[in-house]
């Protein structure tokens, strides 16, 4: 009786621990959310391509929080979003891309997140890239070393066993541009269709084979796409998480669906230390307990090097309803 008590006191305790542990990570994710506390990377690129200081900004810290350094990103446990805003070195070459800025809003800050493109000057060759504006939970590498694959370096997500019943966050936006190929190795070209902001929650089970391949089921979604210019503050709009398979109701939008397209798929780090993509092998059972997180907030929904050039989403107060 006594070890059955002992055993099951454990238990309790660590159930409570996962609990708490839960409850931190939502009140985190909340907390900067609000998008009012910002630090600011002060980076100088490369002579070769302009010698200017560019400035990376995430939604963490305080305003004196301001580092003057070609180091990768060293960011608080507690924050677990990322922008990609990051630092590049190519062959020694140190080149940045800032698409995520905070802007005033009131007495407060929001994110600004933009379609653009970045343009490189080096030796008489210029290169466009088209980049898009993204703030997701999870990681990007840094500094990147180079153009391949460049959804692999792309790190979506956190372990979360929660079940939220929504994303909601205010918002504005100005979309619909038309979508530009840019990949910095050919002319920019018109694809000739219009490009939108898209938005997600994505709650899934992830585990590991025995070969290091990374599988998942989708257990909870939200996603929409943001198809209307918005040019006035929407607050306290809810993105609802549906649990289950979700594929057969009458409203479903192909961005909801299982994401197994390489260009547009998520990776995750296995326990060998590889970079793999994550395969979503299918939907989950309405009661099925996740075990990660994906929030992502997307200025174009398209691949990489592709995008709405002049979208633009604002974001902020965003935070789980659970």
């Amino acid at each position: 009786m006594r070890r059955t008590t002992l055993f099951l006191t454990v238990i309790t305790n660590l159930l409570y621990i996962d609990v708490w542990a839960q409850q931190d990570i939502v009140e985190q994710i909340n907390r900067t959310g609000t998008m009012d506390s910002w630090c600011v990377r002060c980076i100088e690129e490369s002579d070769i391509i302009g010698g200017n200081t560019r400035y990376l900004y995430e939604f963490y810290g305080h305003s004196t929080d301001t580092t003057f350094s070609r180091e990768a990103l060293s960011k608080p446990a507690s924050y677990h979003w990322r922008t990609n805003n990051v630092l590049a070195n190519v062959m020694g070459v140190i080149k940045t891309n800032c698409t995520v800025f905070p802007e005033r809003r009131g007495d407060g800050w929001c994110a600004r997140l933009e379609t653009h493109i970045e343009t490189v000057k080096a030796l008489g060759i210029n290169m466009d890239v088209v980049c898009q504006g993204a703030m997701l939970t999870g990681d990007i590498e840094e500094p990147i070393r180079n153009t391949k694959d460049p959804m692999s370096k792309v790190l979506y997500g956190i372990p979360f066993s929660g079940r939220p019943s929504a994303l909601v966050y205010d918002y504005k936006a100005e979309v619909g541009h038309s979508t530009i190929r840019g990949t910095g190795f050919s002319r920019l070209k018109d694809m000739g269709w219009p490009d939108y902001p898209e938005v997600a929650i994505i709650l899934q089970k992830r585990w590991e084979d025995e070969d290091g391949n990374i599988h998942a089921l989708r257990v909870g979604t939200g996603c929409e796409t943001l198809k209307k210019n918005v040019p006035e503050w929407i607050d306290g709009h809810r993105l609802e998480v549906r649990y289950g398979d979700i594929s057969s109701a009458p409203d479903f939008d192909p961005c909801m669906g299982l994401n197994n397209n390489p260009d547009r798929a998520f990776f995750a780090v296995n326990s060998k230390g590889e970079k793999v993509m994550v395969s979503e092998d299918g939907w989950a059972d309405p009661d099925e307990e996740p075990n990660w997180l994906i929030i992502k907030f997307l200025a174009s929904a398209g691949q990489a090097f592709y995008g709405g050039v002049g979208n633009i989403l604002w974001i902020d107060n965003v935070h789980l309803e659970m």
